[in-house]
Order: structure tokens, then C-alpha cells, then sequence
């Protein structure tokens, strides 16, 4: 830690701080008058209002607009102003001497050319010092090392610049020796710029301060630029001359010397700015200081000196100049010597003058004679300067924060208040750094309004902050509130009655000073950086202004009420040195600080912020009232308002006074009266004889001022009738003029006679007060049966607050006296009537409001002794007995060695109505906690089952919470071994169950017979007991299904095992059952790797049963009709799904019932599939809906190559249900749906139906594997009757096996036109059986050959016969050769539209006898298809008369006719055209359809093969080209080769 320099500041102590409540904060002049015995010790305090209270700011921004003060730091504080001023005086004299002061550096410091001046001068002078070789010692004084040979430096110095000063100050005579001397002195090299003292390289020039001359120069424009607010006032010397903006110039790049253009000395505020340069070219600015001639530099050295006459030319006529001679010496000689003064004229030599000149200075020059005029001005007083702009709040606001910012090259708030502070007080003691801020200090309220609320103000107050408007803290109210003296002064005055803004910024400052007449002040801080105080107490004012003289005399010889100026701080440190108590604080937004009477205070703004003050003074003023007017007239200080004024208007109010304020106003004017008669007196025996009344109150205060000392004149004043106008109070008669005596007028407010009254209403408003207050003295010393009661103190209490009597000892004591009384009538009625905040009888504690015994009895005995009597001190005297029966009793029973449980309650019961605290209720609640312990460990003993771990542990623990006794400890223990003993079986048990391996049943059995014995409830026994019961369970169990003849079902079987392996048990036959259900789960595996597809979803009980779920079109048809199904079999066996077959075959008793079960579930599959396959056929005849066809898996219309399910019977695409890489089979297709397994070959089957029959165990799997072999060879046997009956195997011999599907074209199939849609088209991969003319048994027996999972070389033989096989006309059928031939292009079309390859089909019908074969000839075919058409021609025609309104303008019979022909162009064309929708009609193919809309729109109809309409608009097709030519599409032109 590094350790502060002996020159850094040090803070004082803090000032106290005060934190008030809300009760305290209500009235503020009764909380100052509390706190004012502390902070008149300390001159300064701060309060800080409760957290809850923040005043609005309702100070109108925009609109305040104010003018700063300029502060120079280093010319506040006192000593340092003096050495500035010093230093001035030394540039001035040498500057007038032609000469620029330099400051010369001492060990690396800057000389203090005023201490040094000082310190010799206090040794005796120069020449005493020289001889007594005291220039060591004047080294150390300065604080200079010793040994560096300093004193020398300090000699060398002092004879250079301080020595001719002080001999010119002196007045001394030029002699010879002297003349050389100084000639000596001041010699030094020629040089072009003025002549300075010969100096050191590293001295730097001293730029005059002119603190007097500075505040008389006109203010430059406020267009400058803003200045830095820091610069170095030591400048280095160079080559060129900086000067303000806008400042005129003469020759040589010089300024003016006008006394109004001067440059200005410093960078300030308003001037130019200042930029960081480098130091070799910075220059100070030579400052002139008196006006001067406006001649031009020439001109000027023409007329310094006297020339000689050229030799070679005539001789000159006599010039002015020949006249002059030296004034010193008295001789014209040396004329080139000669020195001109710049202000009077007189010549001197330069070797005449003190101190002698080498050369001719080139700026003015000053002989001594004005030189002694100039430097013996007196100077004038100091003061700021106003700033040169205006400034809004926000733009202060902005300057401020930038100002600080830059300083201290941080953000604000991020400034230590520590760091401002050292540096402020560095700032304020140095000569060598300006700084300059400003200030907006004194701002009227009044004018811009105040930063609190106010009633009737611009500012609108919500409802919430209206308190603010009356608070007494509000400085608006404080100063005028009636405890407040300054309400009786009629006058609003600034700054004490009405308050004032102040706006800081950082280092802006107000200077030490008391208030004004030495009243209370106080400060709000309503936001911004802190403010930073000191303070000195009111009793060290004296003091303070006496270190200050004594360190600054010479301030205070030019302005002696230099305090009163507010313009001059010093550095606390200094104060304290000397003795005087200082103070400080940091005043924080929100906090106020208040000043106490007669208290110097001082402080600086941490940064910017916003400040309010007034003053206000209370009846402890009044007598420092007096005395500061009596201070003022000694200073000739005007008086802000009349003391004497004030207090004859108190007087007048004498019956309205508060009683403390008339006993002092009866003191003043007591000591008022006494001096006015003395003085009155004394004007009479000195000859005064006119008497003149006169109404000073109606004139204004500078009307009324003593010509002498200032005062305000009230009571009386002296004038002269030769001074109209103009008076004295008593104490200057003399001073008033030069006429006689006699002639002067005595003129007096008040006679004294009418004073006396006054003075006497005054004095009786106090006695009143007297005979209370005696009255009050007598009834609190009145004893016994002279007691007054309780009302007569407060009836007492009741007059002081009417009649606003003083709060002094006395009412206090009279307020504590009954407040103790009332407090003890309430104590003693609540002890009476028992009402106690908690009525404790099983538990509680001590109240606020109970008292111990003894308590009572002091109680008791205070009652007896108050000053007033009580009614209640009898009946507590009786209840004070009652308790003291109660402790014997209480004693008594406590000596039992265990008392009941009855009787202890009852005497807690009897002490309820008791509200004292009573030792013995703490041991009988004991007791009986101790009692009611012991019953409840009873209880639990008898009823093991509740006796739990935790119940013995809470039980333990409650024991031992228990107060010792010798029968509860004996129980703790039995209960503590108990617990030992649980709690080893527990884990005992605990381990013997997690054992692994589990052991064995009789190991355990044992183990649970133990913990039988123990009277407890233990979890892990309870559980151990519970595992060995399941156990015996279970082997009874596991034997029984082992033993049983029966094959068991795999679902016991499992749950068996799964139970077995929940027992921590070892189980014997556990492992022989696990055995079959791992033999079980192999099967099962094998089985799904036989049947199962990969990644299929179909389980293999679903693959193995008949299908419960066939989807018979979309899922919603699906979903309606398994509804139904549900709803009509609800009365049924319930096999609607896989999961209700799975729940019959697990709940089967045998095999037989298991394939009851699935044979109905084979019947439902049956049914259920020929309805789908039935459905989908008729989806896909000729007369449905093309584009409502929904097919395939991904359920859109029929498009490109489709496959046909030869199950299922609906279509397929073939992209959505093959890959392209998949070969095509010779056997029947199946779709997604249909094919679910493998189908493996019958023998995989048989195996692993005999792999399942070696386990000996039912599954449903199984009992479906069994029943598909089963179905399996039925169906073989079916095969079998039918090829042998119907000769299906002779058939496919004569035909022969079909060729492949892939080396067979596809079949093209024709989409059915639409009106408004493109012709599409779909063809079929893959021939199917046709179904026409197939009986149903061969039908049949193909479905359910197909629907075996597994696959049989007969399926393969049917398949090929059926989709082989040709259907041969029938023998009654006759048709004409022209009806054949229609019947073959029929029968062509329909074999394209249905993918049929024979031109004839050949249905087989079943009959006894076999198989019977009807043959539909083609002659039939075209008679049926004649009369479809007729139909549809018939429906065609009424629709072309329904959108005849849309086609008025087209052809009816050409449209006819072509409707005619596009009916019989296809066979699906009739199906297209049965559409009845209108809309659907009414659509354009065009592309790029205009979609023309209105009443009528013209079609057209396309004269080619696709016979479609279109708009005419969007062909391009005028209606009268539509009726007389024939339109075809661009589709079928192109189509056409057109």
C-alpha cells in the first residue's frame, strides 16, 4: 500500500447522519429541535428521509435557462490567491519595466516566489540574510533537502526577480554601486524578442493572473469555441504569439492594445480551445494592462530615442526630442540612452533606472513615476465572473458530464468521490494548473419554479404524490411553517424565504460562509453525483475567521467582509492544523443537509446535479439574531431584513404565540427597548430636539439603510434636512453631515410608551404558561391521599397542546408520567381480566406482555408509587396472592417422584389465567410432557404392528429431548435395546432376500421363524415371511402343471416362470420350466424366419390364422363396415379381429375348441373376401366413374401399367407395388395385402409342427400352424375331386402352359372420356383368371388355394387351367353374319378394356353332374350393347337441351350428330357420358384457359376423334366461323398428321 504524500488530503471526520422514522419524519421542526443539541456540535448534519418517500422533480425542465458563474479553482482558495496576487504584482513590475516574468524550477519544482519573498522578509530583508549567511535555513524552511546547496539557488533567484521589486517598493535612491548592481543583474545577450531576466532554459514564463482588470474586460462573443476547462498557467517559450478568436491584430502579428480587445490570459469558458501541442511551440501571451497610444511598433521605437544629425546633410532644425532630458541625472547626454515613458512622456537614461536597462525594451515602458502610480492602486474586491452563454439544463447537463468525463477519462459514475476530492483540493493549492468550471448557483425558484411540488404551479401532481404539496419537508413550506420566526417577515425574500436552485457541475464549489443573519439552513439534493460538505460548528466561527486572517491578512485588508462574499474557500486540513473543528459529508440524491446557526460551511459538487436550498429559523435563533445585526453594523453589512421589524410584529401577535416563542420574544425586545431608550437618551442630551414619527415598515429596505453602516432602520433614525433622502440609525449620529446638531430630526416608529404594552401582552402570554406549569410541578410531587387521578394529567396535557405551550422537561416529564400511568392501567386491567395475546395450556412461551412474579411485585409497588392513583392497584394486589398460593401448590406436586397426569394439567389449567411467567410451569410442563411420553411408548408396545423403526426412533428421540428422570431413561434404554435388535434382523433379513444365488426354501423358512419372535413391524422380515409363502405357493403350483396329463398352455407356462423369478427363493423345478420357455421361444423364432417376409409387419399369428381384417376398399368404407359388422354381432362369438381370435385360442381348454375357433374365423375370412373381390370387380366395369376410381395402394385414379390382384381383385400400379428390378412371375399375382408370408413348401410346415409337438406345450401359434396343415390337405382333397370330376388337368394338357407374362404384349386399355378432361390411358402387366362364366366351386377353391401360406404344386395347376381355359357359344344362340360381325368388334374392344386374350369366354357353371359350359355368342353381346346405346343417346340428347342457354349460337344438329358419334367411338365412352354434372361439362381443356365468365360464353366442339368443347375465345373461333366451318383441336390435328 502505498503511502499518501505529506501534501494529500486528508478527509475530517464524518458529520452524524440521521435516519428518522415515519412517525419522527411527520414534523420536521420537532425532529431538528431532537437533533439539534447534536449537529450544533458538529455545524452540519444529513438526514436521510425514510426509503418510501421521493418527492416528484416538478422543476420545468425546458424551460429553465440560466446564466453560471465562472470559477477558477485556484483563485478560491485563500492562499493560494495571494500568492497569485503577488505574483502579479511582481509581472506587472517587470512588465512595465519592459521585462517578461519567468518562474525559475528548484529541484525539479516550481519556485514559490511568494513564500520565498515571505520567509525573507520575516528574516530581516535581503541584506540581513546575505550577512547572516541565513540562506540554508531559509532552504528548509521552504522544504528543500539540505546539502544540495540550494540557498545559493534561492540567493541567485531572489536578487534577479524579488530584490528590485522590493527595492522599488522601498523607495530607495540609485547609486552608484547600486546602479551596477542591478546593471549586473539584468544583464543579458541582444535578442529580438522583448528582453526577459535572465533565467534558467528550463524556467517558464509566468502569465499575469489580473484577478481586478479581468472582470472589468468585455465579454468575447459566444460564438468562440468551447474551451478545455484545463491549462498549464506555466508556458514555455517559443517562436509565436496565440491569440483568441476574433481578436484584432496589429503590426507583427501583435494583438491590440486597446484595453477592450486585450487577449484574454487564460483558457476559459467561452475562449479558444486549447489543443495539446507540443511544448517548443506553446508561447504565453504577453498581456498588457493599461491602454496604451495606437501607434504601430515602428513608430514607437522611432520616438524612444533621441537621433543624432547626419554629417554629410545639412544640420536638422531642433526637434522634440533635443528637449528632453533625463529626469534622474538632470543631463540630455548619452541621447541614444535615452528612454521615452509610454504614459507621461519623461525621458531617462537606462542606466538611470532602478534596476538599470541593457537595452530598449521593445513593448510600452513605464518610468518609475507611473510605475509607482500604477502599482499603488488599491485592487478592487474579488468576485466571479459571469459565463458568457446561457445554458439550458440539458445543455449543462451535457457540458458537465463531458467535462468530467475527459478529466478523469472515465464515465462518471465511475469516479471515486475520494479521487474528486484530493484532487479538487490539489487543484484549488496550485499555481501551476488553471481549471476552470462553472457554476449555477442562486437561481429564483420563484421565477423558473421550484424542484418540489407546489400548489397551484405548472407542474400537475398525480393523486398519489398530493402529500408532497403539504409535507413540511417541501422547502417551499419549511421556511414559512409556524414554528418557523421567518414567518412573521412580510417580505419574500430569495434564498431564505423562497428557496434557490442550484445546478453543479464537477469541482464547482461554494466558498466558506454562515448564513445570512446566521440562520438554519437546509439542502435537498433532488438528484445527480453527490455533493460534498465540511462544516465548522457555530461556537469555532470566531476561530475560523481568525485562521483565516491570520494566514491571509492581506485578503482581508482589502475586504474585510470577505467571508460575506461567498468567494473564498481554505483547505480544511489547514483549519484543522490551527485548531478548528471541521466536519464533512457526501450528500447523496434524496438526502438533505442541514446547516445550524452561526456554522461556517463549504463544500464542491462531486458532478453534475441538482440541488435546493432555504433558510429557516426557530426560537432558539433568536437571540444570535440580535447579536449577528449588531455583527453586521461593525462590518457595515446590509441586513437582509430588520430584526427589530420582525420582533415588534411578534409582539402585535402576542395571543398567538406559542408560549416558548412569547418568552423569547419578551427577552428581545426587553434588551430591544433597554438599548433604544439609552440611545434615544443620549440624542437628547446632544441637542436633538425635532421628533418626526415615520411609518418605516411601508418603505423599502434601501430606503431605510444607515448611510454609515447599512443597517435597516426601524425603530428610529436620524436625517438632515440637507440630505433629503439620507438617515443614520442612533449609533452614527455623526456621521451623518456637518450641521449643527440642533438641526437634525429624531424619526421614530414607536414611541416608547407604546413599546412598554407590547412588550407586557408578550409577557402575559408567557405567565399563562407560568401557572401551568406550576400546577403541573404540583401534582407530581403530591403524595398519598392527595394523588390526583389519571384525567387530571391528562386534562393537563390537553391545555399545553391548546394553548401550545413549550415542549421543555417539564411537559416531557408530565407526558412520561401518564404515559407510565396509562401503560400500567392497561398492564394491570390485563392481568385483571386474563386477556393475553396467546393462552398457552399444552405449550408455548413468553410473551411480550407477561412479567416474572417478581416483576409483579414491582409492578405492584410502582402502582403504589405513581403520582396519580389507580383503581386497579387494590384488585392486583389480591391477584399477586393468588399466584403465590399457586407456587406452593405448584411445589407441593413437583416433589412426587411421578406425579399424574391429572393433577399436573389441573394446576396447569389454574395458571391460565395467570399472564406472568412462573417458574414452576416450565417443570410441571415437563412433567407432563414426560408423563404423556411413558403412556404413548404403553400403547405402542401393545400393538407391535405400529411399532416401526421409525416409531422407535421417534419415540427415542422424543425420550431423550425429555428433561432427565430416572423412569423415562429406564425406558429409553429397554426401547433403544429393541431397536438394536430390529434393526440387525432387518438387515438381516434385507441380505438373505437380495442373496445371489437365492437360497434355499428351508435356509429361509428357518430365518422367518426367528423374526417371528420380535415384537416390531420390520419391512425386510414382513417381506422374507411374504417371499417364503409365495415360494410354497408357487412349488405347489409348478408340481401340479408338470404332473398334469394335459399339454399346457404357453401363456400359464410363462407366467408360471415369470412368477417363479420374482421369488427370492431357489426354486428346483424353476429351471426345467424355464428350459420349455426357451424351447418355446426358439420355435417361435424358426417358425417367423419360415413364414415371415422381411421387415413384414404381419406377425406370425396373424400369418398363420385365417384373416380376421380384410380390407373391402378405402379405410373409411372399412371402418363403416366393421362397424356394422360389430354392432350385428354383438350377440355372437366376437372374432372380428386378430386379437379376439388370439384371446379364444389362449382361452381354449384343448385343441378341439382351439380349431372350432379358427375353422369360423376361416368361414369369416371366405365371406369376407368374396364381398371384396365382388366389390372390386364392379369397380372396374365399364359403366363407373373413371375419375372417382380410387385404386392401388396410394388410392388415385388408374393410370399407365396396373396389375390385378387375382385375390383381391382390385387394381394396382405397377411402379407403387414393384420394383423396377422384379422380374415378372408365371404364377398368380398377389398384391401387398394379400401376399403376407413366404409360403413355404407343406413338408417346412409339417416340421415344424412336429418340432412343436416334441415340446409338449400349447400356443396359439400352434394350434394356427395345425389348423393350416389341416386346411391344407382339405383343400388337397378338394383339388383332387375337382380335377378328377371337371378333367381340369386334361384341359391343361390340350392347351398347354401359358407363355411368360413378359414375353406377351400388354393389354392397352382406354380411359373413359370425360367432358372437360384429356383422354388418358392404363393397361394391365398381367393376365387374370376371368371370372365370367367360372362356377363358384372353381372359384372357391382358387380363393382359398390362394389364401394358403404355404405353396402346393396344385395351387400353380389350377391357376394355369383356369387362366387358360376358353368358353364355347351356346347352342340356342343364332345371330346374322352382319351381327356377327358387329358381335367380333364388340367382343375386340371388350377384351382390349378388360386385358382378355381369347376372343370368346367360356363360363363353367357347377351342376349335379359336374360342370356345365354356356357360351355367349357375339350376335347377344351386340343386341345387349344396342340397346345400352339407345339409352345413353336418349340421356345424351335432354342434357344437350339442358346446356342449350350456354351454346345458343352452335349447330344443335352437328352437335347431335357428333355426341351421336362420339357415343359409339369407344365402349367407355357411354360410361364418360352418364355424368349428370353440369360443371363438369362446362370445363375448357384448353391450355391457358381464359375462364370467360357472364350470362352467355360460346363453345365449340372439336370436328376430330376426341369430340371435346372449348371456349371460343380461348381457340381463337369467331361464333359465325364455329357455324360455318368445322373446328378441330391442335390434339388431334396433330394426331390426324393434319
Amino acid at each position: 500500500m502505498t503511502q499518501p504524500r505529506p501534501d494529500e488530503f486528508k478527509p475530517p471526520p464524518e458529520c452524524p447522519v440521521f435516519e428518522p422514522t415515519w412517525e419522527e419524519f411527520a414534523d420536521p421542526f420537532a425532529f431538528i429541535n431532537k437533533i439539534r443539541s447534536i449537529g450544533e456540535k458538529t455545524g452540519i448534519c444529513k438526514v436521510r428521509p425514510p426509503p418510501d418517500w421521493q418527492p416528484p422533480f416538478a422543476c420545468d425542465v425546458d424551460k429553465l435557462h440560466f446564466t453560471p458563474r465562472i470559477q477558477r479553482l485556484n483563485e478560491l482558495e485563500a492562499q493560494t490567491r495571494v500568492k497569485l496576487n503577488f505574483l502579479d504584482k511582481i509581472a506587472k513590475f517587470w512588465e512595465l519595466q519592459g521585462c517578461s516574468l519567468k518562474i525559475p524550477h528548484v529541484e525539479r519544482k516550481i519556485l514559490d516566489l511568494y513564500q520565498l519573498n515571505k520567509n525573507v522578509a520575516d528574516e530581516g530583508g535581503f541584506d540581513i540574510v546575505c550577512r547572516d549567511r541565513r540562506w540554508t535555513a531559509i532552504a528548509l524552511k521552504m522544504g528543500f533537502a539540505p546539502g544540495k546547496a540550494v540557498g545559493s539557488h534561492l540567493r541567485s533567484h531572489y536578487e534577479r526577480i524579488l530584490y528590485p521589486y522590493n527595492l522599488f517598493q522601498s523607495g530607495a535612491n540609485l547609486t552608484p554601486e547600486l546602479a551596477s548592481k542591478l546593471m549586473h543583474l539584468v544583464s543579458s545577450p541582444d535578442l529580438d524578442m522583448k528582453p526577459t531576466l535572465p533565467v534558467d532554459t528550463g524556467d517558464k514564463e509566468y502569465k499575469p493572473h489580473d484577478l481586478v482588470e479581468r472582470q472589468q474586460l468585455v465579454q468575447p462573443p459566444e460564438s468562440c469555441c468551447n474551451s478545455a476547462r484545463r491549462a498549464k498557467r506555466m508556458r514555455v517559450e517559443s517562436g509565436c504569439v496565440k491569440t483568441e478568436q476574433g481578436s484584432p491584430m496589429c503590426e507583427n502579428n501583435r494583438p491590440n492594445m486597446c484595453e477592450n480587445n486585450r487577449p484574454n490570459l487564460r483558457r476559459r469558458m467561452g475562449s479558444f480551445v486549447a489543443k495539446p501541442e507540443p511544448v517548443e511551440k506553446e508561447i504565453p501571451i504577453l498581456v498588457k494592462e493599461e491602454p496604451i497610444e495606437l501607434l504601430s511598433e515602428i513608430e514607437k521605437n522611432k520616438c524612444r530615442y533621441k537621433k543624432k544629425p547626419s554629417l554629410d546633410g545639412p544640420p536638422p532644425a531642433m526637434s522634440v526630442v533635443d528637449l528632453y532630458v533625463c529626469l534622474v541625472c538632470n543631463s540630455g547626454s548619452d541621447e541614444d540612452r535615452l528612454l521615452l515613458c509610454d504614459g507621461c512622456d519623461d525621458s531617462y537614461h537606462t542606466f538611470c533606472l532602478i534596476p538599470p536597462l541593457h537595452d530598449v525594451p521593445k513593448g510600452d515602458w513605464r518610468c518609475p513615476k507611473c510605475l509607482a502610480q500604477e502599482c499603488s492602486k488599491l485592487p478592487e474586491a474579488f468576485g466571479f465572473e459571469q459565463a458568457y452563454k446561457d445554458y439550458s439544463l440539458r445543455a449543462f447537463g451535457d457540458m458537465a458530464d463531458s467535462f468530467k468525463s475527459d478529466y478523469f477519462n472515465m464515465p462518471v459514475h465511475m469516479v471515486p468521490t475520494e479521487l474528486v476530492e484530493k484532487e479538487f483540493w490539489r487543484l484549488v493549492s496550485t499555481i501551476e494548473e488553471d481549471v476552470t468550471v462553472e457554476y449555477g448557483a442562486d437561481i429564483a425558484s420563484k421565477e423558473f419554479g421550484s424542484g418540489f411540488p407546489i400548489r397551484n404551479g405548472r407542474f400537475k401532481v398525480s393523486q398519489k404524490d398530493e402529500k408532497y404539496l403539504r409535507c413540511g419537508w417541501n422547502l417551499n413550506n419549511m421556511a414559512m411553517m409556524a414554528p418557523s420566526v421567518l414567518t412573521h417577515v412580510t417580505a419574500d425574500i430569495c434564498g431564505m424565504t423562497l428557496p434557490w436552485l442550484y445546478v453543479g457541475m464537477c469541482f464547482s464549489s461554494f466558498c466558506w460562509h454562515i448564513e445570512d443573519h446566521w440562520s438554519y439552513s437546509i439542502n435537498y439534493l433532488h438528484w445527480g453525483e453527490p455533493k460534498t460538505w465540511y462544516g465548522a460548528p457555530g461556537y469555532a466561527a470566531e476561530q475560523l475567521e481568525a485562521v483565516m486572517k491570520k494566514l491571509t491578512p492581506e485578503l482581508f485588508q482589502m475586504q474585510p467582509d470577505l467571508l460575506h462574499q461567498l468567494v473564498t474557500i481554505m483547505n480544511p486540513n489547514t483549519l484543522m492544523s490551527y485548531g478548528v473543528p471541521i466536519y464533512r459529508t457526501n450528500q447523496c440524491a434524496g438526502e438533505f443537509v442541514i446547516t445550524f446557526p452561526r456554522a461556517y460551511h463549504s463544500g464542491f459538487n462531486q458532478g453534475f446535479n441538482f440541488a435546493e436550498a432555504v433558510n429557516f429559523c426557530t426560537v432558539d435563533w433568536m437571540p444570535l439574531g440580535r447579536q449577528c445585526v449588531e455583527h453586521y453594523r461593525l462590518l457595515h453589512r446590509y441586513c437582509v431584513f430588520s430584526h427589530d421589524e420582525m420582533i415588534c410584529k411578534m409582539a402585535s401577535k402576542a395571543d398567538s404565540l406559542d408560549v416558548v416563542l412569547a418568552s423569547a420574544v419578551q427577552k428581545d425586545m426587553k434588551a430591544m427597548i433597554t438599548e433604544e431608550r439609552e440611545l434615544r437618551d443620549a440624542i437628547r442630551n446632544m441637542g436633538v430636539l425635532h421628533c418626526e414619527q415615520a411609518e418605516y415598515d411601508l418603505l423599502q429596505d434601501d430606503e431605510r439603510q444607515c448611510a454609515k453602516c447599512r443597517t435597516t432602520c426601524y425603530l428610529s433614525a436620524i436625517t438632515c434636512p440637507c440630505r433629503p433622502g439620507q438617515l443614520v440609525c442612533l449609533h452614527h449620529v455623526h456621521d451623518l453631515c456637518s450641521c449643527p446638531i440642533t438641526n437634525y430630526t429624531l424619526n421614530y416608529r414607536f414611541t416608547l410608551d407604546d413599546l412598554y404594552p407590547m412588550m407586557n401582552a408578550v409577557k402575559q402570554r408567557a405567565e399563562a404558561y407560568d401557572q401551568w406549569a406550576s400546577q403541573v410541578t404540583e401534582i407530581l410531587e403530591a403524595k398519598l391521599d392527595k394523588k390526583k387521578s389519571l384525567s387530571v394529567f391528562r386534562s393537563l396535557i390537553d391545555e399545553s397542546d391548546s394553548k401550545m405551550f413549550p415542549d421543555n422537561d417539564l411537559l416531557r416529564q408530565l407526558r412520561l408520567v401518564t404515559r407510565d400511568a396509562e401503560t400500567c392501567f392497561r398492564v394491570a386491567q390485563q392481568l385483571l381480566n386474563g386477556r393475553k395475546p396467546t393462552r398457552y395450556r399444552c405449550g408455548g412461551g413468553k410473551t411480550q406482555s407477561q412479567l416474572t412474579v417478581e416483576e409483579l411485585r414491582s409492578f405492584v409497588r410502582q402502582l403504589y408509587n405513581l403520582p396519580c392513583s389507580l383503581p386497579q392497584a387494590p384488585k392486583l394486589k389480591e391477584f399477586l396472592n393468588r399466584i403465590e398460593d399457586f407456587q406452593q401448590h405448584s411445589d407441593k406436586l413437583l416433589a412426587v417422584e411421578v406425579p399424574g397426569t391429572v393433577e399436573v394439567q389441573s394446576l396447569l389449567d389454574v395458571s391460565a389465567d395467570f399472564d406472568v411467567v412462573l417458574p414452576e410451569l416450565l417443570l410441571l410442563r415437563e412433567r407432563l410432557e414426560q408423563a404423556r411420553w411413558l403412556e404413548g411408548l404403553q400403547e405402542a408396545r401393545a400393538q407391535p404392528s405400529t411399532m416401526t423403526l421409525d416409531t422407535m426412533r421417534r419415540l427415542i428421540d422424543q425420550g431423550v429431548g425429555l428433561s432427565p428422570d430416572p423412569s423415562v431413561q429406564q425406558a429409553v434404554a429397554s426401547l433403544q435395546e429393541l431397536l438394536t435388535v430390529s434393526e440387525h434382523w432387518e438387515d438381516q433379513a434385507s441380505t438373505l432376500i437380495r442373496a445371489r444365488p437365492p437360497l434355499s426354501f428351508q435356509a429361509l423358512s428357518e430365518a422367518a421363524d426367528m423374526v417371528g419372535a420380535i415384537p416390531a413391524q420390520l419391512p425386510n422380515c414382513v417381506l422374507l415371511k411374504d417371499s417364503i409363502g409365495r415360494a410354497r405357493e408357487w412349488l405347489h403350483e409348478a408340481q401340479n402343471l408338470l404332473d398334469e396329463d394335459s399339454i399346457p398352455m404357453f401363456s400359464r407356462l410363462s407366467d408360471v416362470v415369470q412368477r417363479g423369478q420374482a421369488i427370492p427363493v431357489h426354486l428346483e423345478p424353476l429351471k426345467q420350466l424355464e428350459t420349455l420357455v426357451s424351447e418355446v421361444h426358439a420355435w417361435k423364432e424358426a417358425a417367423a424366419k419360415t413364414f415371415l417376409i422381411k421387415d413384414s409387419h404381419f406377425t406370425l399369428l396373424e400369418v398363420l390364422c385365417p384373416r380376421c381384417e380384410i380390407e373391402t376398399g378405402s379405410p373409411k368404407r372399412k371402418w363403416r363396415k366393421s362397424k356394422e359388422v360389430t354392432v350385428q354381432s354383438r350377440n355372437t362369438m366376437q372374432l372380428q379381429s386378430l386379437s379376439d381370435l388370439e384371446k379364444a385360442l389362449s382361452e381354449s381348454t384343448d385343441s378341439t375348441s382351439a380349431l372350432a375357433a379358427l375353422k369360423e374365423a376361416r368361414c369369416r375370412e371366405m365371406e369376407a373376401l368374396a364381398s371384396l373381390r365382388a366389390a372390386n370387380e364392379s369397380k372396374l366395369l365399364p359403366t363407373a366413374h373413371c375419375m372417382d376410381l380410387k385404386v392401388c395402394v396410394c388410392q388415385k385414379v388408374p393410370m399407365g401399367a396396373m396389375l390385378q390382384c387375382e385375390l383381391c381383385r382390385d387394381a394396382f400400379h405397377s411402379v407403387c407395388v414393384r420394383a423396377p428390378s422384379e422380374p415378372r412371375s408365371a404364377q398368380a399375382w398377389l398384391c401387398p395385402h394379400c401376399q403376407r408370408s413366404l409360403k413355404p413348401p407343406l413338408d417346412k410346415a409339417l416340421a415344424l409342427l412336429a418340432a412343436l409337438q416334441r415340446i409338449r406345450v400349447r400356443l396359439p401359434e400352434g394350434d394356427a400352424l395345425n389348423y393350416l396343415v389341416e386346411r391344407t390337405a382339405s383343400w388337397q382333397r378338394c383339388a383332387q375331386h375337382a380335377s378328377n370330376s371337371c378333367g381340369l388337368f386334361d384341359l391343361e394338357k390340350s392347351f398347354g402352359m401359358p407363355p411368360s407374362p413378359d414375353g406377351k404384349p400388354p393389354c392397352l386399355t382406354l380411359e373413359w372420356n370425360r367432358t372437360g378432361h384429356d383422354q388418358m390411358v392404363f393397361y394391365t402387366e398381367q393376365r387374370c383368371i376371368p371370372l365370367q362364366g367360372l362356377s363358384g366351386e372353381l372359384e372357391d377353391l382358387m380363393v382359398e388355394g390362394l389364401l394358403l401360406e404355404v405353396s402346393l404344386p396344385e395351387i400353380a395347376h389350377l391357376y394355369h387351367v383356369l387362366l387358360n381355359t376358353r368358353p364355347t357359344p351356346h347352342s340356342d344362340r343364332h345371330t346374322s353374319p352382319h351381327d356377327d360381325h358387329t358381335s367380333d368388334c364388340d367382343e375386340d374392344k371388350q377384351r382390349n378394356s378388360q386385358g382378355r386374350s381369347s376372343p370368346r369366354i367360356e363360363v363353367w357353371e357347377h351342376s349335379q353332374g359336374g360342370l356345365k359350359k354356356d357360351v355367349v355368342t357375339g350376335a347377344e353381346k351386340k343386341a345387349k350393347r344396342r340397346l345400352q346405346r339407345d339409352a345413353v343417346e336418349a340421356e345424351h340428347r335432354d342434357k344437350a337441351k339442358k346446356l342449350q342457354n350456354k351454346r345458343q349460337k352452335m349447330n344443335t344438329e352437328k352437335t347431335v350428330e357428333r355426341r351421336a358419334a362420339s357415343t359409339s367411338s369407344s365402349p367407355r365412352s357411354d360410361f364418360s357420358q352418364s355424368d349428370d354434372s353440369e360443371e363438369e361439362m362446362a370445363m375448357c381443356p384448353a391450355e391457358g384457359c381464359q375462364q370467360p365468365e357472364g350470362d352467355e360464353v360460346d363453345w365449340v366442339q372439336c370436328d376430330g376423334t376426341c369430340n371435346q368443347w372449348f371456349h371460343q375465345v380461348c381457340v381463337g373461333v369467331t361464333a359465325e366461323l364455329a357455324e360455318k366451318e368445322d373446328y378441330v383441336c391442335v390434339r388431334c390435328t396433330v394426331r390426324e398428321g393434319r
